[in-house]
């Protein structure tokens, strides 16, 4: 069932507590999610995004009991991914004709996932709607994250409907950012920022700066995911500004694989050099074959430094290194530096390897990265340690 937001906007999406993957395998939701739609009664009567494929049925059903479907005079998709606009399928066999409010490439995508011509009105930034006491202002916010992501901003309630902006996967009962545990619900936008929007931070500066030049008074925020925010909703727009920013905190993020615990006892030994040289630097050792991926993710772009471990094999590197740099690499990290390290028998290529991926990666490479031959010897890891001294002096 729905809530109402104020006297004029209804929460009427869906909360999917089960939810523990999304985007196929790609990211993982241990808070579960939501797919948050809006219901919008003036004197014309507007839906905004709808849910997930395998909620349609449910979805229709509920919008049932608030209004009769038949009375919705505008549908607005601010973006076309299928957990926004899966249960237009359902929707549009009883409404048919209605107006689908989209941008261009929205209307494209919406073509393409679903096969239908439906009446679509393609927008774009500053192109209002009028519904009666109230207006629709569409803004465009391309790549943020697809092509054709836009907002939606209300005017007198001084509402932004920001679809994948702002948003968190995060399911919650009490739905609004003063009623959730702070810590849960930065970790999910953080999260949620670090795996998705990263590649997109230019943009994301260039949107925030348009929004303001606007001069739009925002007293709420209502993205498709997670809570709304309405206590101080600046401050996530704040976060945002600084996370876009080559964020780091002091930290050094040490990221390992291994095959005989050789590089384990590697990394433990440089994370030893690291914090006897300084003590102020936070730092974590992650198993990359044991650890969630998308975590990996956020203590990378929380790290002003990352150091990279493999073993060597079949003249290259554990698959789990592969899968954390590719992701890394695709997610265009900026400000950060890194190094290799790892164990070998007889060909060793895995530090090297690292190191080139690291540099397509973008990070600035503080050293040619450190390697032991078998299972190392105390001599050894003092080298690693030592190496970890060595790294102490990137942090400046």
């Amino acid at each position: 069932m729905g809530f109402r937001i104020n006297d004029i906007v209804t929460w009427i999406g869906k909360i999917d507590w089960e939810l523990k993957k999304f985007h196929g395998d790609e990211y993982s939701t241990h808070k579960g999610s939501s797919y948050n739609s809006y219901l919008i009664r003036d004197e014309k009567v507007v839906l905004i995004d709808t849910v997930w494929e395998p909620f349609s049925r449910e979805f229709i059903i509920n919008l049932k009991k608030e209004i009769d479907i038949k009375e919705i005079d505008y549908i607005v998709i601010n973006h076309s991914e299928v957990d926004h606009s899966g249960a237009l399928v359902e929707l549009m066999k009883e409404i048919p004709n209605t107006p689908i409010y989209c941008t261009k490439s929205g209307a494209k995508i919406l073509r393409g996932h679903y096969h239908q011509d439906w009446n679509f009105v393609e927008v774009k930034t500053g192109d209002i709607l009028d519904i009666g006491e109230h207006k629709l202002t569409f803004i465009e916010a391309s790549m943020l994250h697809w092509p054709d992501t836009m907002f939606t901003y209300l005017s007198g309630e001084n509402i932004l409907f920001s679809n994948d902006g702002f948003g968190q996967h995060y399911a919650s009962e009490f739905m609004y950012n003063d009623k959730v545990d702070q810590g849960e619900l930065y970790q999910e936008a953080l999260k949620y920022y670090a795996n998705i929007l990263t590649p997109f931070s230019k943009q994301v500066l260039n949107k925030i700066e348009e929004i303001s030049s606007l001069n739009l008074p925002i007293d709420m925020i209502c993205p498709s995911h997670g809570i709304i925010w309405r206590d101080d909703p600046i401050q996530i727009i704040n976060k945002y500004i600084e996370w876009a920013s080559e964020y780091k905190e002091n930290q050094i993020t040490i990221i390992y694989d291994s095959m005989w615990n050789a590089t384990r006892r590697m990394a433990e030994c440089i994370a030893e050099g690291i914090t006897s040289n300084n003590k102020e630097v936070v730092v974590k050792i992650i198993n990359s074959a044991k650890s969630d991926k998308n975590d990996i993710i956020v203590e990378t772009f929380k790290s002003k430094v990352v150091l990279i471990g493999s073993s060597t094999i079949n003249n290259g590197v554990l698959s789990s290194t592969a899968s954390v740099l590719e992701m890394i690499k695709g997610l265009k990290f900026k400000g950060k530096k890194g190094a290799a390290f790892g164990s070998y028998g007889w060909s060793g290529e895995a530090t090297k390897l690292i190191t080139e991926e690291l540099k397509k990666s973008g990070f600035e490479i503080i050293s040619p990265g450190t390697r032991e031959l078998w299972n190392p010897d105390e001599e050894a890891l003092n080298r690693c340690r030592d190496f970890g001294k060595l790294i102490t002096e990137a942090l400046n």
